[in-house]
């Protein structure tokens, strides 16, 4: 069985970030497993532009991102193996994989970074009633068809969801010549980025109606349209409220779900609102020495935060195998509590020896809010009350947390992040 310091599952930016952190930080013995048949993940189907900003301040597209990433691997002799599926990753450590070449094989690890991104929620999990018609597709599918296949699903479109890809997706099979009717979100509000909604909808004049969703399905062998119709405060539709839309296709934009499958069979603890890892402040999970981040943690927004955290998960994971057991969990556990408007925390509980002298803390609300404050409570002492303008699901945010200031409270038990309306 052939021994490696850190094996990564995954080759996407999450992967690719983690593993030219941890080279930088000493480590040599480094393998990427992807399963894919390239590196670089969902990106290379990401051809708008709108990334690197904050990484390499300038904008590229997702393929121009990925490959700056790829070029570092490959400059640090850091070894990858593609078209690769890994099965298992045992509690001891060792990950079970397989490929044409090798067929099946095992791999000792010191450490291991968990970087498997997400997948779309699809059809099934929406009870939609009516026929299953040629025609229906997540947005990603139809992402990947439009950009890297050269196919273009359909020339009369409705997008059920207003997630960031669905947005774009608008956009693109705009471009291409379809004619997209109207984006239907169930929720009050969108789930994507403010600036996705102005520049892929709102430029192109696609009508965006919320609180409604698809309550039928027209069409036997091909759709031939959909029915939408208002919902109520529970998510109920609406009598009377149907209108019907024609179309030959329906692209669903329905959220996101991390690929934790590998996670929960080796036990990793699951946080039951992101569906990711729970992780403590050095991004390290339930069990010891196994580290996640990216889109397996949580869903980000930005690519350029997938990097950043990954990058954190990365040094944290040479760390970890230089120092061996030498590196255990400093100090008693304090949890992150989300209350009152705040979805979740990443990460949930810290260890405050543990910490770097900075702790980013990044976090979702469940409501639009305006003119609201953030606050933050060290046990019951309020010591934050930061004013926002507006606060929405689809943005996540993020506080500093400062070691120095957690240390000055020795009884320190729980920090409490939660929404106060103006």
């Amino acid at each position: 069985m052939k021994e490696y310091d850190i094996v990564i599952i995954g080759g996407g930016p999450a992967g690719l970030a983690a593993a030219v952190s941890a080279k930088k930080n000493g480590i040599k013995n480094i393998l990427i497993l992807e399963r894919d048949k390239e590196l670089g993940g969902i990106l290379n189907q990401c051809i708008h532009n709108g990334f690197g900003l904050h990484t390499f301040k300038e904008e590229l597209t997702g393929p121009e991102y990925a490959e700056k990433f790829i070029q570092q691997v490959k400059e640090g002799k850091i070894e990858y193996k593609r078209n690769t599926m890994v099965t298992d990753i045992s509690p001891k450590k060792v990950v079970t994989a397989m490929n044409h070449e090798e067929g099946l094989f095992e791999i000792q690890a010191k450490a291991v970074v968990l970087a498997m991104g997400c997948r779309e929620r699809a059809r099934g999990a929406l009870n939609i009633p009516g026929y299953r018609p040629a025609g229906i597709f997540s947005a990603g599918t139809a992402q990947r068809f439009v950009n890297m296949e050269g196919y273009l699903p359909g020339r009369e479109v409705v997008i059920l969801g207003s997630g960031d890809i669905g947005l774009i997706m608008a956009r693109r099979m705009t471009f291409e010549g379809a004619k997209v009717k109207v984006v239907a979100e169930l929720m009050p509000y969108s789930g994507g980025l403010k600036r996705n909604i102005v520049q892929c909808l709102d430029d192109y004049g696609i009508p965006l109606k919320l609180r409604h969703t698809v309550v039928d399905i027209k069409g036997k062998k091909r759709l031939e349209g959909v029915v939408l119709a208002e919902v109520d405060e529970r998510g109920k539709p609406i009598s009377g409220t149907e209108e019907f839309y024609s179309c030959d296709t329906l692209l669903l934009s329905v959220g996101l779900i991390p690929e934790n499958e590998l996670s929960m069979a080796m036990g990793v603890e699951i946080n039951p609102v992101t569906m990711g890892p729970e992780v403590n402040e050095i991004l390290e999970t339930s069990m010891e020495g196994v580290f996640a981040c990216g889109n397996v943690l949580h869903v980000h927004d930005l690519v350029d935060f997938v990097s950043q955290e990954a990058a954190t998960a990365g040094k944290n994971a040479a760390l970890y195998v230089k120092m061996g057991n030498t590196r255990k969990r400093k100090g008693k556990k304090i949890l992150l509590n989300a209350k009152e408007g705040i979805r979740y925390t990443v990460p949930g509980a810290i260890h405050v020896e543990n910490m770097d002298e900075n702790l980013m803390v990044r976090f979702r609300v469940d409501n639009v809010y305006k003119n609201c404050y953030i606050n933050m409570y060290l046990n019951d002492e309020r010591v934050m009350h930061k004013k926002c303008l507006v606060l929405t699901p689809g943005e996540m945010e993020e506080i500093k947390l400062i070691k120095e200031d957690l240390l000055s409270y020795p009884n320190l038990k729980t920090i409490t992040l939660k929404i106060e309306e103006a």
